[in-house]
């Protein structure tokens, strides 16, 4: 077993004595590395937001089959989950900084290939190749991403760059599939947006470059099944992180109605392109919103409550969608929908961050990426499944009380999230406890 190595944070606490007060609602933004990551990351997120929008308009131009529409993020995902416990495990032993410029540099490269491809009326095999290749970069990106970021800032912070850090992946979300349409629009074509997606990717390259690297100690087991594991071992005997990431997987799985809202618009409530544009947008926009809410807010103070009510009240308004036939009704329980995922989603991240030893946070960040990408992917799979068996409506509804029903059998096995109090009293585990635990993977 190796030492635990020194807690980084506790040393930048010791050093940075100019750092903005914890209840600053910006706290983390005026932390001038953490800016230039945040900036970073909605400009990756634009540059995936926008190479989707146009990789779904091309192919299906070009083939006109769901099936081949459906193996864009199929091609992506797959490498993601495969490659995990590698990617976990490389964040954790080598320099994170440096991961993630080669896992920028690698999609830089992709993105001008499918502009290329795109500009040729190439083979749309080569377009898979390409998308796997940005899917290996992506299995190494977010590990090693979601690691890095907490380098950058005190630990009495994480809540507050939690809100932020989502946030950005929200606006990217809004602003990412806008900028795509409209340069599709004007050029008539998604060759354009491919190489925008490729000056995106590179200005963020040129922001995390920029960030000095910090004194870090790395994880230095040599590359085992063991030491792949530890993060999914580590996740299994702390069962409040186990539990919280559980929570959303599931409740996401069941709950998530995004999937089938092209069906809603068009055959429920009946309307165009450009309402279900306002519906796809909508539970971004509550995100943001309430994440702006919970930076300038007091804490949680039973946080543990707040995440489980939260999702009780994702649960509800999903159920109110699913029986909606009122356009405006439907967009506003969107609205609400990303609100409250975005309530559950700041005091996940926090938490997972906050109980996790820094040399194993690299490995438990890759565990927490297939969950939410299995929640992602596999609930808009579920979601149309359901609906071609028992009908959208029933498959909504359905979703919404099976949420409902996932807080319950949360609160049955993983009794003590209830009683999770301010995240700000929690702290990583002392030399003690890590080695306790992590004597065991």
């Amino acid at each position: 077993m190796s030492p635990h190595p020194q807690n980084s944070h506790s040393k930048s606490s010791e050093i940075d004595h100019n750092h903005p007060h914890p209840s600053d609602p910006f706290a983390a933004l005026k932390i001038r590395d953490f800016r230039l990551f945040a900036i970073g990351r909605i400009l990756i997120f634009t540059s995936f937001q926008m190479q989707t929008i146009a990789l779904g308009w091309e192919i299906y131009d070009r083939t006109g089959s769901a099936l081949a529409l459906g193996g864009v993020g199929l091609a992506q995902v797959t490498p993601m989950i495969l490659l995990t416990l590698l990617a976990g495990h490389v964040a954790d032993r080598h320099d994170r900084k440096n991961t993630i410029l080669f896992a920028i540099f690698l999609s830089i490269l992709c993105s001008l290939g499918l502009t290329a491809i795109s500009y040729g009326k190439g083979s749309i095999a080569w377009v898979y190749v390409l998308l796997a290749l940005i899917g290996i970069g992506r299995a190494f990106l977010k590990p090693a991403s979601d690691a890095f970021i907490w380098q950058l800032i005190p630990i009495e912070m994480f809540a507050n760059a939690a809100t932020w850090n989502s946030s950005s992946f929200h606006l990217a979300a809004v602003v990412g599939p806008a900028l795509g349409g409209l340069a599709i629009a004007i050029l008539g074509n998604a060759t354009g947006v491919y190489l925008f997606a490729a000056l995106a990717a590179f200005l963020c390259f040129v922001a995390v470059a920029t960030i000095p690297k910090r004194p870090v100690t790395y994880a230095s087991e040599p590359i085992s099944l063991k030491a792949l594991s530890a993060g999914f071992k580590f996740v299994w005997h702390n069962q409040v992180i186990l539990g919280s990431i559980s929570l959303d997987l599931f409740a996401v799985l069941l709950g998530g109605a995004t999937a089938l809202l092209p069906i809603f618009a068009k055959d429920i409530l009946q309307v165009g392109a450009l309402e279900l544009g306002f519906l796809q947008a909508a539970p971004s926009i509550g995100s943001l919103i309430m994440a702006v809410a919970i930076a300038h807010l007091p804490p949680f103070k039973r946080s543990g409550l707040a995440m489980l009510w939260s999702v009780v009240g994702f649960g509800i308004v999903t159920i109110i969608f699913g029986l909606s036939r009122w356009f405006w009704l439907s967009l506003l329980m969107l609205f609400f929908s990303g609100a409250l995922d975005m309530i559950s989603v700041v005091i996940r991240h926090t938490l997972v961050q906050i109980r996790t030893p820094e040399h194993l946070r690299g490995r438990v960040a890759a565990v927490n990426s297939v969950f939410i990408s299995a929640s992602n992917e596999l609930g808009g799979f579920e979601s149309g499944l359901a609906a071609a068996a028992f009908g959208p409506i029933i498959a909504v509804v359905g979703g919404g009380i099976g949420t409902i029903a996932v807080v319950l059998a949360t609160l049955w096995l993983f009794p003590s999230l209830k009683n999770l109090g301010a995240l700000a009293d929690y702290r990583e585990p002392d030399s003690e406890l890590t080695e306790v635990q992590t004597s065991e993977v």
